[in-house]
C-alpha cells in the first residue's frame, strides 16, 4: 500500500522560509505527477503546486507564483520549498500522489487527479 508523509511544517514569521518535504513508501512516484495542496480552517482543500513525472514541469497557483519552489529527488521524495510566507499562506499543506501514469502537469491542478495522499503538516505564519 502506498503511504505518503509530509514533514517540515512549523511556526515562522511572516517573511521566513519553510521547506516542506513529501516521503512515499510502499511504492515509488516514478512515471507519476506530484502535488500539493492546503487547507485553512473552514475554507476547501485548495491547489498549491505540482510537478509532472519528469521533473521537468511545474504549476503553481497564483497566489505564490514566484515565492514557492517545488522539485522532486530520485523515485521517493519531493519537497516544497517555500519562501517569503506571508500569514495568508497559513494552513495544513498535503502531499499527494498522482492517479495515472505521465499526466501533465496541468491536469494535475485538479484535486481528482491524485490518489494516494499524506495526513498533513501544518504550516503557521505569524504576522
Amino acid at each position: 500500500q502506498v503511504q505518503v508523509v509530509e514533514s517540515g511544517g512549523g511556526l515562522v514569521q511572516a517573511g521566513g522560509s519553510l521547506r516542506l518535504s513529501c516521503a512515499v513508501s510502499g511504492g515509488t512516484i516514478t512515471l507519476y505527477a506530484m502535488g500539493w495542496f492546503r487547507q485553512a480552517p473552514g475554507k476547501e482543500r485548495e491547489f498549491v503546486a505540482a510537478i509532472d513525472w519528469t521533473g521537468r514541469a511545474t504549476t503553481y497557483a497564483g497566489v505564490v507564483q514566484g515565492r514557492f519552489t517545488l522539485s522532486r529527488e530520485n523515485d521517493k521524495m519531493v519537497f516544497l520549498q517555500m519562501n517569503s510566507l506571508k500569514p495568508e499562506d497559513t494552513a495544513v499543506y498535503y502531499c499527494a500522489r498522482g492517479r495515472t501514469k505521465f499526466s501533465t502537469v496541468q491536469a494535475m491542478r485538479s484535486i481528482t487527479q491524485y490518489e494516494y495522499w499524506g495526513q498533513g503538516t501544518q504550516v503557521t505564519v505569524s504576522s
